[in-house]
């Protein structure tokens, strides 16, 4: 190899069904036939975003008129280290159509109608089967049996990611209470989270949620489909990255009534420690859904939320 590092800015190209726009590299090309994320090399003198609107204006003739930075991942190719630097694009003028010989498709993450995928873009489509909102249990405040009740009322309206943390509750609680949980959500196609019993999301064919003592503590990526850590800090944003983890949430960003007082990112730190950072990123602390925008402006994958979840 070469030693080459090239800096890419890549676009999630996405219409509100949830599908993504892909091309397939033109021959001639390296990876000829392959599957990929529009988007292409950042020049001197450029930002990557500067390059995102460069290169989609080239390369599909569309104008961009939002995006959001997203995650970033390096991959080695035998030619070069890439670093591709991906945004999501949720609103363009003009229709993508192909500039440079490639064939484009739409598809969508969670069964691709396209192959072979460039390697680098693996862990793109598994990322993207994750939806914006992460909601965190609060059955201790609102009450199991209401917990339970707005629970199947938020899955019902769409919720499909949620965590069960409950540290007050004794351990056959617990497991009623996950087992009822995981009934509701795999009715309505929906992720539950486990925060700590590796042993019970296992049983229950739950994703596992690691607190920061937890990940801390890791010398290997637990072995569930789906794993996921709090961070507080740079030092945890790493282990969670070197874990190979699916995702982490990150907090807290602003002041919440259950810490009055306590240290917080702010957006702007929030935003610096995501620069290069390559999971998906939640973002958590005194925020409701409202907050949502701005929480992916700054890099996020989305908010992560506890008592503005369930609320009616």
């Amino acid at each position: 190899m070469s030693g080459e590092r090239i800096e890419v800015a890549a676009a999630v190209v996405e219409r509100p069904d949830g599908t993504f726009l892909m091309a397939r590299r033109p021959e001639g090309k390296a990876y000829a036939g392959w599957w990929e994320f529009p988007g292409g090399k950042v020049e001197a003198g450029e930002t990557p975003r500067d390059a995102l609107d460069r290169e989609l204006r080239e390369e599909l003739g569309i104008r961009v008129a939002a995006a959001v930075p997203w995650i970033k991942r390096t991959h080695v190719y035998p030619h070069a280290e890439v670093m591709l630097r991906f945004f999501r694009v949720s609103d363009w003028e003009g229709e993508p159509h192909p500039h440079e010989g490639q064939v484009l498709a739409w598809t969508q993450a969670w069964t691709p109608e396209v192959e072979p995928i460039l390697p680098a873009n693996g862990p793109i489509m598994k990322a993207l089967q994750l939806p914006l909102e992460y909601a965190i249990s609060d059955a201790e405040k609102l009450g199991v049996e209401v917990f339970l009740e707005r629970l199947r009322s938020r899955l019902i309206g769409g919720l499909r990611l949620v965590q069960l943390r409950e540290k007050n509750l004794g351990a056959t609680e617990f497991r009623v209470l996950a087992g009822e949980a995981n009934r509701l959500c795999r009715a309505q196609g929906a992720l539950l989270m486990l925060n700590g019993d590796a042993a019970l999301a296992r049983e229950l064919g739950c994703g596992l949620h690691l607190d920061a003592a937890h990940l801390m503590r890791q010398e290997q990526r637990p072995d569930h489909a789906l794993v996921a850590a709090s961070c507080h800090d740079p030092e945890e944003l790493e282990m969670a990255a070197r874990l190979g983890l699916d995702f982490v949430v990150l907090s807290p960003v602003l002041p919440t009534a259950s810490h009055p007082g306590a240290e917080t990112l702010g957006w702007e730190r929030f935003a610096s420690w995501l620069a290069d950072y390559p999971l998906p990123v939640y973002a958590l602390g005194g925020l409701d859904r409202a907050g949502l925008t701005r929480a992916r402006e700054a890099g996020a994958h989305g908010v992560a939320l506890k008592s503005a979840a369930w609320s009616v």
